[in-house]
């Protein structure tokens, strides 16, 4: 682990990423209207104006190919890339609308999620742009469990938008960070037994805190990554399972459950008990987390979603995403 990054605010966090909400509405229409065989269809030519038109897309994907891959990668494998992303984002449409029977959803490794639930406790899920986090729902919906998205507010905005373009009628919980009474709505949330799921592969806000932003090696090369999510966790006292939703192709998904830490026993030392900034456990769940996620990216490379310079030291290369 290397020294923590200087403390300037993150330049994703400036860009506002401003999603077609007609295109957008377009989509929700042909997938509900024609089906989702036939929308799949659509995917082609979308995947393949994405691959021609936006350059840098296209080369963050193709240097990440590289890097999981080990070997030289071209145009082909950037296309099947892409058009993973554009397959999960089609199938979010069904997933929001709580139509989990067109899909085939398998799970490994869920009672690292179930054993706390069963007990009454609330569990703080991390994940990353890997996958499909709603494929969630499909887990979440069949016990009765409570999930909500913790992110920041200008994001939860544009989420919430987003949402009202592609499922006018879903429910989703969010709970805006760096607002005042968030980490209690946080903490009673969890009290209640609910999940609270956020993506710890963007760096928070350098200004923070709550967090630093530190550079860990990530498929050959340093990366920076946030230990935010690691000491809220800690200074709430509560357990940490990643959590991935795999596509596999089709109509399969995988879930992925892997317990990262457990942070209900008191930090230890009296001088980091309370605060989680100097505790051990946080930078272990940190590194557990950097090498599960590479893991998973060698073994399922086309489900990284994050297409920009991951490894860039300019802050502006990362956008802001919901």
């Amino acid at each position: 682990m290397s020294t923590p990054a200087p403390r300037t605010a993150a330049g994703w966090t400036a860009e506002r990423e401003r999603s077609n909400l007609w295109a957008l509405r377009l989509m929700r229409w042909i997938a509900i209207t024609a089906g989702r065989p036939r929308a799949r269809l659509v995917l082609h030519p979308i995947a393949l104006y994405f691959l021609l038109v936006h350059g840098k897309a296209r080369r963050a994907s193709l240097n990440y190919l590289v890097r999981v891959l080990g070997r030289p990668v071209g145009w082909r494998d950037a296309y099947r890339h892409i058009h993973h992303f554009a397959a999960t984002i089609l199938d979010r449409v069904y997933f929001l609308q709580d139509q989990f029977d067109r899909f085939e959803v398998s799970a490994t490794g869920a009672e690292a999620l179930h054993a706390p639930l069963d007990r009454g406790e609330g569990v703080m899920l991390v994940g990353a742009h890997l996958g499909s986090f709603e494929a969630l729902r499909a887990s979440a919906q069949g016990r009765g469990a409570r999930v909500a998205m913790l992110m920041y507010e200008d994001n939860a905005r544009l989420l919430n938008a987003t949402l009202a373009a592609v499922a006018p009628h879903a429910e989703l919980h969010t709970i805006g960070l760096g607002r005042a009474g968030a980490m209690l709505t946080l903490r009673r949330w969890l009290d209640d037994g609910g999940i609270a799921g956020l993506l710890a592969d963007r760096t928070l806000p350098g200004h923070s805190e709550r967090s630093r932003t530190l550079w860990l090696d990530f498929l050959g090369q340093p990366a920076r990554f946030s230990d935010g999510p690691f000491r809220l966790a800690a200074m709430l006292r509560r357990q940490v399972v990643f959590m991935a939703g795999l596509y596999h192709g089709g109509d399969r998904y995988e879930l992925r459950f892997v317990e990262l830490a457990d942070f209900r026993a008191p930090a230890p030392g009296p001088a980091e008990r309370g605060t989680g900034a100097a505790d051990p456990r946080v930078a272990e769940a940190m590194q557990r987390y950097v090498t599960l996620l590479e893991s998973l990216c060698r073994e399922t490379p086309y489900n990284w979603f994050n297409f920009f310079d991951f490894w860039s030291a300019d802050d502006a290369a990362a956008p802001a995403s919901p």
